[in-house]
């Protein structure tokens, strides 16, 4: 078996390589694992999923697999990933289990796991549980009393939007917003908790069937907001992803504002209000050369990560601060959170947009971006297909090209067979060139499967 987690959980297609047998060993596993510490009580598990029609294969799968190693279950249902979280932590659960495999196609599907607190597991946690599922050990079951029960959340959904309305520290009347659900997690969450802080909503995809999550619509494909936003006349529109847990949003005449933008307006906003600790953002690597100089220009300092949100949530718990996330939309508010939150993040901008009269793109344009280009090069082996010496030769003659007008980045997926090359450069037609080039070079090392 190979590495079993990613950087967010472990995906894959759903009844292929995410089978409800493995679903249920990782239940089983984590559920061993996280009680380990505590035989005083038996453990509580929180379960929710997205709409995907394979979630409920998989829900039953993994309730099953916590039931029998003596977990008390809470269904929550089709929530989004940082509502599980909440209600994990709200219910003083030992464990939250969250069935989505975000952005990607319906035919995916994934299992990402919380700790007590609603706060995702650390990297020792997860190589112990996968050493658990990989060993294939029996082990004594609980028989009789000692089996999980297993019971329904039926206010899980209006507990969360509470919370999320409860964050805000201005009303949003006056502000027309297009919200895109992407016919996932969001679609009933997001429009409500807008609609009740202030908002005039209008709600695109937003009935999941099970089979149309992400279907040329959400973060992923933005064309469908723009023009929504265009037909409606709203002040912006928001994006989010199968399971809700980043925001991405366009301006009023259609331009894009990534998670780059967002987290500059929010931070200046939270410098403003004196709730930004230390005056500094944390960020990946993958960040746009402009939040940087913009931060530097405002006074505030970025702190970089690995990619993936989790290494933003380590920095941020680990330091104290209050406020980071990622090019892609996934933003972490510590204060009112413990992953990263589209619905809180929409709700904030606009608060934003609410307190200071000012438009989303006046706000965005704190940050003038360098081109940037990535390609997603399909490879065998995406850590060879990274590491080759060929493909390092290949960036470090690109870098030396570059010099101070731009970047290059190299990196595996962390959920698919993916090399990631990034570059930035002073034009966008250098920066494709650049890319392209250091494409090639991937795929020759790494040819696809």
């Amino acid at each position: 078996m190979g590495r079993l987690f990613g950087t967010d959980g472990v995906r894959g297609r759903a009844n292929a390589e995410l089978t409800p047998e493995l679903a249920l060993a990782i239940a089983l596993a984590a559920a061993r694992t996280l009680a380990e510490s505590d035989r005083t009580h038996p453990p509580l598990a929180v379960v929710g999923r997205d709409p995907r029609a394979s979630g409920e294969m998989l829900e039953a799968a993994v309730v099953a697999g916590l039931a029998s190693a003596g977990a008390n279950v809470v269904r929550v249902g089709v929530l989004p990933t940082p509502g599980v979280a909440f209600l994990t932590g709200e219910a003083k659960a030992d464990l939250g289990v969250m069935l989505s495999a975000s952005h990607n196609p319906m035919p995916d599907n994934g299992i990402k796991l919380f700790a007590a607190g609603g706060h995702k597991l650390p990297d020792d946690v997860e190589m112990t549980i996968e050493a658990a599922v990989e060993s294939g050990a029996t082990w004594a079951r609980p028989v009789a009393g000692g089996i999980g029960r297993v019971h329904d959340l039926l206010d899980g959904t209006d507990h969360y939007v509470q919370h999320l309305v409860g964050t805000v520290p201005h009303r949003l009347d006056g502000l027309k917003v297009v919200v895109d659900c992407a016919n996932g997690a969001a679609s009933e969450v997001a429009p409500a908790a807008y609609e009740q802080a202030g908002a005039e909503v209008i709600a695109i995809h937003a009935e999941p069937d099970g089979l149309n999550i992400n279907d040329g619509c959400g973060s992923t494909h933005l064309e469908p907001l723009k023009a929504a936003v265009r037909e409606h006349g709203a002040h912006l529109g928001i994006a989010h992803d199968g399971d809700a847990d980043r925001c991405l949003t366009v301006t009023a005449d259609g331009n894009e504002v990534d998670g780059d933008q967002i987290m500059a307006i929010l931070a200046l906003g939270m410098r403003d209000a004196g709730t930004l600790t230390a005056d500094t953002l944390v960020a990946t690597v993958m960040s746009n050369l402009g939040l940087r100089l913009a931060m530097a220009d405002a006074g505030i300092r970025l702190v970089e990560t690995k990619v993936g949100d989790r290494y933003v949530l380590e920095e941020l718990r680990a330091s104290g601060l209050a406020l980071g996330g990622e090019q892609s939309g996934h933003v972490v508010m510590p204060a009112y959170a413990t992953t990263g939150d589209g619905i809180l993040t929409g709700l904030h901008l606009m608060a934003r947009m609410a307190d200071t009269g000012r438009s989303l793109a006046d706000l965005a344009s704190v940050v003038t971006k360098l081109p940037q280009v990535l390609i997603n090069v399909p490879v065998g082996d995406r850590d060879a297909g990274a590491s080759a010496p060929e493909v390092l030769a290949a960036a470090a003659e690109a870098d030396a090209q570059l010099g101070a007008t731009g970047r290059v980045l190299l990196r595996p997926s962390g959920t698919e067979p993916l090399v990631r090359v990034m570059v930035e450069a002073a034009t966008v037609d250098t920066a494709r060139e650049v890319a392209e080039r250091i494409a090639a070079v991937v795929r020759t090392a790494s040819p696809a499967a």
